[in-house]
């Protein structure tokens, strides 16, 4: 399509723009960021080291734009500010290359006067100020920072000292600012050098006012030459995900949603069942393999993109009726409540494929993967998975669906009992998911029954206290068996609430938190080791039937490391 008329390939024209009128054009609506565009991902850091470069003038690199008549669809809001829309009738420029440096310009400096002081992190990361004068930085010992940007992360209104960035481009703010620094009372306020500081002052806004940027304006073309343009730029630089990159090359501007934007609905529509948590990444490939591909960790995104353009919007569909089967079968069948417990993605991501081809399996099917799921998690079977090997593994999970033989890591041994608690182990998080389904029901030390998930969904990880601390136990107090989930009274720590439970329901207590009577008897004795072992001792043998229950292949070993797997 021509976007000029005569038109049909893309004219280069450079040129050079001073910020403030970039900024106006965005504010006017006619300087839009297309919707193909990854997120606002700048750190807070890269911010500062933003603003310090335009007051010293340092080059901050080119911005792209595409000047055409198409009504590509963009961003409503830009640094967090809302924007208009592009004005009827009127060519419309779209940022390719510069939307974190525009949004970061443009929330920062257009940010109206009642925002000022905000809360939350995705507020105040807007808030910057220049520090002015000397005196300040010695009182906050930043004498050797040579970078004087600042976020404000207090609450309350911010020394006088603090130029605000959003007032540099409005007179009337900037001279409110001046006379606030004149008038004001507070300590870090040096009479001597006000007339400095505001002199300070007016030369930083000359200098961010007076920046000019290198503007490269393409004009005509197609969408698709943009987009091309586009994911080449950001090929290099700042890493883009892969659903970020093949969301930008298979964008259809007829679509009310991208790749990217489908994948969060996706997610969200699973926050009801515990599995909103699951990794975007996940999701993503998930899709690519429902949409027919074999190796879904490539890198080669462009001859991924050119392979599954027009076939996405329907293997989404498929992907999220799939993906809700593969939920629906870990929660049921296999007992997992959460997507942070999971052992290993990829495995969520075989049985979505599973599921997509046989949404309705068999009695023998079903028992079959639950026995694949304990299998692959016990014996850690996906850690450090390769290319090769998960392409092969989707493979045999796709026959399988189809009437082939079991998948693979059906047939494996376990590991040892974890020696550490660390939720980055696969390990780790299968101890977890039997220790759930063997004891559900707990007592707090008052003998009341409690679930032992809903303190986890409240406080994560930090729901399994210690009972000796970590420090004073050595290196077996990072043992598994030195944790457990039970809820007091503030003040009242874990090793205390046992140690003064209440004779009537010790017994039923202890039981709950598979405490066995000759820990506790340690426990008593001051003998922090000897509980934690001894504990340990016990929940690997409960553990172990519970193994050889399932059909798997216990292990070797009483206990072992607790290797790092997260994926």
């Amino acid at each position: 399509m021509e976007t000029f008329p005569g038109q049909s390939e893309m004219i280069v024209k450079p040129e050079v723009q001073l910020l403030g009128d970039t900024l106006g054009a965005i504010a006017q609506g006619t300087l839009r960021i297309p919707r193909f565009q990854r997120p606002y991902v700048w750190r807070p850091d890269q911010m500062l080291e933003l603003f310090d470069s335009l007051e010293r003038g340092y080059p901050v690199g080119s911005l792209l734009v595409w000047e055409t008549n198409l009504p590509l669809p963009s961003l409503d809001r830009v640094g967090d500010i809302a924007v208009p829309g592009p004005p009827p009738g009127a060519p419309t420029a779209f940022v390719l290359d510069g939307h974190q440096r525009l949004s970061t310009l443009f929330g920062t400096l257009m940010r109206p006067a009642d925002q000022v002081v905000l809360d939350g992190q995705s507020e105040w990361i807007w808030q910057i100020f220049r520090e002015l004068g000397d005196r300040f930085s010695r009182e906050f010992g930043d004498r050797s920072s040579r970078n004087r940007y600042r976020h404000w992360k207090q609450t309350g209104t911010p020394p006088a000292q603090l130029l605000p960035m959003r007032s540099v481009l409005r007179t009337l703010d900037f001279l409110t600012f001046a006379r606030r620094l004149q008038g004001g009372t507070e300590s870090f306020v040096d009479f001597r050098h006000i007339g400095k500081m505001i002199d300070e002052a007016e030369q930083v806004a000359q200098r961010i006012k007076s920046y000019r940027f290198a503007v490269i304006r393409l004009q005509g073309g197609t969408l698709d030459q943009a987009v091309e343009v586009f994911s080449r730029l950001n090929s290099k630089g700042s890493p883009m995900t892969p659903q970020q990159m093949v969301s930008a090359l298979t964008y259809d501007a007829d679509s009310e949603d991208n790749l990217g934007d489908r994948i969060s609905l996706i997610l969200e529509g699973l926050g009801s069942r515990g599995f909103a948590e699951l990794p975007s990444s996940t999701v993503f490939r998930a899709v690519l393999a429902v949409a027919g591909e074999e190796d879904v960790q490539t890198g080669r995104w462009e001859s991924l993109a050119k392979r599954t353009k027009g076939k996405l919007d329907t293997a989404v569909e498929r992907t999220e009726t799939a993906l809700g089967l593969a939920v629906d079968f870990l929660r049921s069948d296999v007992g997992v409540p959460l997507a942070r417990l999971v052992p290993y993605s990829i495995q969520v991501l075989l049985l979505t494929a599973f599921f997509g081809l046989r949404p309705e399996p068999d009695g023998r099917q079903r028992d079959i993967l639950a026995h694949w799921f304990w299998s692959t998690s016990w014996s850690g079977f996906f850690a450090s998975a390769n290319t090769t090997q998960v392409k092969n593994y989707l493979a045999a999970m796709k026959k399988f669906a189809q009437g082939g033989p079991d998948p693979d890591g059906c047939d494996e041994q376990a590991r040892p009992f974890p020696d550490r608690f660390d939720m980055r182990s696969a390990r780790i998080r299968t101890y977890l998911l039997w220790e759930l389904q063997e004891s559900p029901e707990r007592q707090d030390p008052t003998g009341a029954t409690f679930q032992a998930l809903d303190e986890l969904v409240k406080a994560d990880t930090r729901a399994y206290r210690h009972v000796v601390a970590s420090g004073a136990a050595g290196d077996s107090g990072q043992s598994p068996a030195n944790r457990l989930i039970m809820p007091t009274v503030p003040g009242l720590s874990v090793r205390r609430a046992l140690l003064t439970l209440a004779p009537d329901v010790a017994d039923a207590v202890l039981a709950s938190h598979g405490i066995p009577p000759e820990a506790m008897a340690l426990l008593r004795e001051g003998d922090d080791q000897g509980f934690i072992a001894s504990r340990a001792t016990h929940l690997a043998e409960r553990e172990r039937r519970f193994i050889v229950e399932k059909g798997i292949r216990p292990a070797d070993a009483a206990a072992g490391g607790t290797e790092i797997d997260t994926e």
